[in-house]
């Protein structure tokens, strides 16, 4: 993605659905600048009540003085004028308490940004109408395949799948694979694994429905699993969220976890904060404790930079036997 540089409070607001991937509502936006190696870009829902700021303090600080982030952008979305300024003002005075400058601070609502300093609110006590359709960095983002989504649900909704016969036979063909299983070799099915992801992964193709089955049954062990994990490479990163993206839409939900893990993880490498969670979101549902799912989330929440991952030994090993 292309270096974006703001200059006007429209810039910073188009700039959030470029980075976030949809247009937030219900929210606090953080847009971090400085070093590239400690910034980061965070959102969280607004708090349904004044009891609930000091958690969404804590969700945004404690990254933000971990990563040393020395400047920052603060974005309320909603419609509710007195709890999100509430929020902005507590996070303002938080962050710079932490020695973070915050150089703005905006609400937006209905079409309408707002100064979020109260200090500045009678400068425009109407707000000051804005579009982002025809902004260049919204075009920059159409230009180089970017979708943008007009909501978070609307991005969760996009991992749902819409064909249900599909979804029936790629789980008849699971089902099929399962009673098969007792036969199975390890080591050559972990082969077939790998072959199987870097193949559809690297030609953009979607595997097929017994393919798909097959997989799914094998990525509910662990060692498989962390197999098509081990295919994971920042370089191949975007190539491994398309591939996981068909794979979700197309799994039925007994199987789901392994593979919105695995998408989970592939978007979290590839910068794709926002997905990752739409993806871990749907791995829990389905099974609260699943360990990737786990550690992508503790990822996000910790706002860890994906250029710091190292895959841990022995991920490809049996693969490899």
């Amino acid at each position: 993605m292309k270096t974006l540089t703001a200059r006007t409070p429209e810039d910073l607001l188009a700039m959030v659905p470029c980075v976030l991937g949809f247009h937030p509502e219900q929210s606090i936006v953080m847009l971090t600048f400085g070093d590239a190696s400690s910034t980061f870009q965070a959102r969280i829902d607004l708090p349904e009540c004044t009891d609930e700021i000091d958690d969404v303090i804590d969700c945004l600080v404690e990254p933000a003085e971990h990563h040393g982030v020395r400047t920052a952008v603060l974005v309320g979305y909603a419609p509710d004028t007195e709890l999100v300024t509430e929020t902005l003002v507590a996070l303002t005075q938080e962050l710079e308490a932490a020695g973070v400058r915050v150089v703005e601070v905006l609400r937006v609502h209905d079409g309408r940004w707002f100064w979020g300093r109260p200090e500045l609110a009678e400068l425009a006590p109407e707000g000051i109408a804005f579009d982002l359709d025809d902004h260049e960095f919204i075009a920059e983002s159409v230009f180089e395949g970017r979708v943008t989504h007009a909501s978070r649900e609307a991005l969760a909704d996009s991992l749902v799948g819409t064909d249900a016969q599909t979804t029936e036979l790629v789980e008849a063909a699971a089902f099929d694979a399962a009673a098969s299983w007792g036969g199975v070799q390890l080591a050559a099915e972990a082969r077939w694994v790998r072959d199987l992801v870097v193949a559809h992964a690297s030609a953009h193709t979607v595997p097929s429905v017994q393919e798909l089955g097959r997989l799914l049954i094998a990525i509910q062990e662990i060692c498989l699993r962390d197999v098509a994990w081990a295919q994971m490479t920042r370089a191949t990163a975007t190539e491994h969220v398309e591939f996981w993206s068909e794979v979700v839409r197309r799994t039925p939900a007994g199987f789901i976890a392994p593979a919105a893990s695995l998408l989970a993880f592939s978007a979290w490498l590839n910068g794709q904060g926002a997905l990752a969670w739409c993806a871990v979101d749907r791995a829990i549902l389905c099974e609260p404790d699943y360990s990737l799912a786990g550690l992508v989330g503790e990822a996000l929440l910790q706002a860890v930079r994906p250029d710091t991952w190292t895959p841990p030994p022995g991920l490809d090993l049996l693969a490899s036997s």
